[in-house]
């Protein structure tokens, strides 16, 4: 122990004496190791141990896939829930479903997220709240009403009172029915990012359905609970075949599976990047502590000759290392924390359960520290190989140059660039394909205009407007009334959706053709001002009016795919489909008589961008919204001003046609709610951090391959010194420098460029772009090539004005 402490003293005063090589390594390994542990913290946060809850691994949600793969999230009766409940293969389960309230009782309601939870669901998660209780299975007696109680979340509770530590037992009053609050939810509760939990209504409505979360018993695997619920979900299919899809297969998918899929590539590839990155930075340091002891090979042959072992003088060289990349790591960490925080504000907001606590934690600091320990031994361990080995007699007669400076040294050193060059050239090809890919997203041609137009999300409560004519009068006086604002142009009604995520697929027929199960179609509930609204072309034929809309008549406008698909005659218009799905199911869904019949179509629009700004755009039919209503709406609001400066007269309007009634909360105009989607927010993601690291990686290597050109200037100064005694020129001194530089410059761009060509489907998956894209190597090839040319000027121009007589001194 002794030993070792005065190692790192004498480490620590080795690295005092030369601040500029200490400063230029710690900032290489603290750039690598902070953007590490920046990413590693949102991958353990998100990925690995994201939920607070008790026994997280056996839970899962309810869900079937259907014949095309895609996940169905199954809602179930009261009924059907004491069923479930009785598998021999779930431990427990809990129903729920969320709803928007509004808090009455005050000038100006607010609106509330809202989750009925079955009164076991804070016992089946495990999860103490932060002051009083939760539910109870006293507040929900199975055939009764529920107890008028709530828990609040978390941030509701800060925000609404204040962080009041004494507000248990006051009154919260939602929809002008009072509720005793009995606790406050933990911070990290989120569950369904409700503000206010309540107890739910389980067998008192028969057609009402919840959705479900299970837990399995120990011991009992995915594969085994998809068969021993197949028949159960089959058996409630029979009974509700409007909840499930047709020829299903049960899926006991867990809480964080989707995350997983749909981030986890995504953040996979950043590791990756910063790997890259961390590896570059290794590099620099290796290429520096060879540098380095290259000055000091005098003193470690003198070292050798007084009896110091091998062993020994690669501890010392490998104890600097490790004090180098112990420093680095303190540093990294302080960036990890900015870092850490940039990266938060650019993940999409939907694509990470909110449970997660995503910062430096404990086992993040472990990573760290690991990391710093492996990275030194992995940059120290090949220079002090190298330099541990001096020719002792050699070294006492002709100094250290003509040893550490032979064509040994520089073959390593040469190595070493190439392959920094060699994984710069891929991460430069990386987020360049990145930053194409996220420019095409962002011009992809929508179809519709949205610029100035807002979203007003608009819901019904429960116990209101239960009939359609109530529904549809009260919708159309809203629309009504948002138009009547100042500023306002036109005002309409999307009652399903907002694009670029519009609709719902669903099977439909045509008239005078077989049915089957291949005519797919995207179904819109919208009002005829939802055209101009938007500014979508009519290709062919009409718009329905005002008074069919208000009939609720039996018409139908078809997108181009669709007339193309199905009308390649162009004869579309006149002919008749019909959406077996519009069906009744009150008080949620109210449909017009015959709402699932034959609905005539009347016109064609141009195509635009329903599902998403990267799939291909399927066929959609729109259809009046008042043929079928739910219990939410939405106005789309087109304006001469920003639109957002006017939601608080819209808002107005909502609540002068009913004081219970407000709109849903974060409303956005329509281009930031696109920029909100999560494939635009997950490629913004990918192109800014690739492309940040990308630059850091790019002056990593400058700076690796100008320490490599002074080193090797100054090794061969004695050499160019001959040189030019013998009469060779200043260019040919410069030549023999550049001449090694494109040597190693040009194999690591080759390499990087063979590398980046293998790694191309790799990066497609998560980059639109192509990094196989001849121009973007071009431009890489070019850049590198430039850096490379700037970094090693300056120690040529230094090589090529030496002085011979200066430098035949040196020996």
């Amino acid at each position: 122990m002794h030993t070792l402490f005065q190692d790192f003293r004498y480490a620590y005063r080795q690295l005092r004496k030369s601040l500029g090589f200490s400063i230029t390594a710690v900032v290489s390994l603290a750039l690598g190791i902070g953007a590490t542990t920046a990413v590693f913290s949102v991958i353990y946060g998100i990925l690995m141990d994201p939920y607070p809850y008790a026994n997280a691994g056996r839970m899962a949600h309810l869900v079937t896939k259907d014949k095309a793969g895609q996940d169905n999230y199954i809602s179930l009766t009261g009924r059907q829930f004491q069923q479930l409940r009785s598998s021999p293969v779930l431990e427990d389960l809990i129903g729920f479903e969320g709803w928007s309230l509004t808090v009455t009782g005050h000038d100006l309601p607010e609106d509330v997220q809202a989750t009925y939870f079955t009164s076991n669901a804070f016992n089946f998660f495990g999860v103490p709240p932060a002051l009083g209780r939760g539910l109870v299975p006293s507040d929900a007696v199975d055939g009764q009403d529920p107890q008028p109680v709530a828990v609040l979340g978390y941030k509701f509770w800060q925000r609404h009172f204040n962080s009041d530590p004494s507000v248990l037992g006051k009154t919260l009053q939602l929809v002008r029915k009072n509720y005793t609050i009995v606790g406050v939810a933990a911070s990290r509760f989120t569950w369904g990012d409700a503000d206010v939990y309540l107890p739910a209504k389980l067998l008192q409505v028969p057609e009402h359905f919840y959705n479900v979360t299970m837990r399995l018993k120990p011991g009992v695997t995915d594969a085994a609970a998809d068969a021993a619920l197949q028949p159960l979900m089959e058996q409630f299919a029979k009974e509700k075949p409007q909840v499930f899809p047709d020829h299903f297969q049960m899926h006991i998918q867990g809480l964080n599976e989707h995350f997983v899929r749909d981030l986890g590539g995504t953040l996979a590839l950043l590791l990756t990047a910063v790997g890259l990155l961390l590896s570059i930075g290794c590099g620099n340091v290796s290429i520096l502590l060879l540098a380095r002891g290259t000055a000091r090979q005098q003193e470690f042959s003198v070292r050798a000759a007084i009896g110091a072992s091998r062993r020994r003088i690669i501890r010392q060289l490998l104890t600097e290392a490790l004090l180098l990349s112990l420093t680095g790591v303190s540093f990294g960490v302080l960036l990890a924390y900015r870092l850490l925080a940039l990266i938060v504000t650019l993940l999409p907001q939907y694509s990470f359960p909110h449970e997660a606590a995503i910062g430096i934690n404990l086992p993040v600091l472990a990573f760290s520290v690991s990391l710093a320990l492996l990275t030194g031994i992995i940059f120290g361990l090949w220079p002090a190989l190298q330099l541990s080995r001096p020719e002792v007699s050699q070294v006492m007669q002709s100094g250290s140059r003509k040893i550490a400076g032979g064509v040994r040294g520089r073959a390593a050193n040469n190595a070493l660039i190439a392959a920094q060059i060699a994984l710069t050239v891929v991460m430069l090809a990386g987020a360049s394909a990145a930053m194409e890919g996220f420019l095409k997203l962002i011009h992809t041609p929508l179809g519709y205009d949205p610029h100035n137009i807002m979203s007003v999300g608009i819901p019904v409560h429960q116990g209101t407007y239960k009939t359609w004519a109530e529904r549809a009068a009260y919708f159309e006086q809203l629309r009504a009334r948002a138009a009547t604002v100042p500023g306002v142009k036109i005002a309409a009604i999307s009652s399903n959706a907002t694009p670029p995520s519009n609709g719902f697929n669903t099977q439909f027929e045509i008239l005078g053709r077989p049915a089957t199960e291949q005519q797919m179609a995207r179904i819109n509930l919208v009002s005829p001002e939802y055209f101009p609204a938007l500014r979508i072309r009519l290709a062919q034929g009409r718009i329905w009016d005002q008074t069919e809309n208000h009939n609720a008549a039996h018409l139908a406008v078809i997108n181009e795919t669709l007339a193309r698909q199905y009308f390649p005659n162009g004869d579309a218009i006149g002919h008749s489909l019909k959406i077996p799905q519009l069906t009744p199911l009150p008080p949620f869904n109210l449909t017009a008589p015959g709402a699932d019949g034959w609905l005539q179509i009347v016109g064609v629009i141009a195509d635009k961008r329903d599902d998403g700004l990267r799939n291909p755009i399927k066929p959609e039919a729109f259809i009046p919204y008042t043929l079928v209503m739910g219990m939410y709406t939405q106005i789309l609001v087109r304006s001469d001003v920003p639109p957002l400066s006017l939601l608080h007269a819209v808002a107005a309007q909502v609540n002068a046609i009913d004081p219970d009634q407000q709109v849903n909360g974060n409303v956005e105009d329509l281009e930031h709610w696109i920029s909100d989607q999560q494939e635009w927010q997950q490629e913004h993601l990918v192109a800014w951090i690739f492309g940040a690291f990308a630059v850091l990686a790019l002056a990593l290597a400058a700076v690796g391959l100008y320490s490599v050109v002074s080193y090797t200037v100054v090794q061969r100064t004695n050499e160019f010194g001959i040189r030019m005694a013998l009469g060779a020129q200043r260019s040919h001194v410069l030549g023999v420098v550049f001449a090694s530089t494109v040597v190693s410059v040009g194999g690591g761009i080759v390499a990087g460029l063979a590398l980046t060509l293998a790694l191309n489907k790799v990066l497609a998956r998560w980059a639109e772009g192509s990094s196989r894209d001849p121009l973007i190597l071009l431009a890489v090839t070019v850049v590198l090539s430039i850096v490379a040319a700037f970094a090693s000027v300056l120690p040529a121009r230094r090589a090529s004005k030496v002085d011979p007589m200066t430098a035949l001194r040196y020996e």
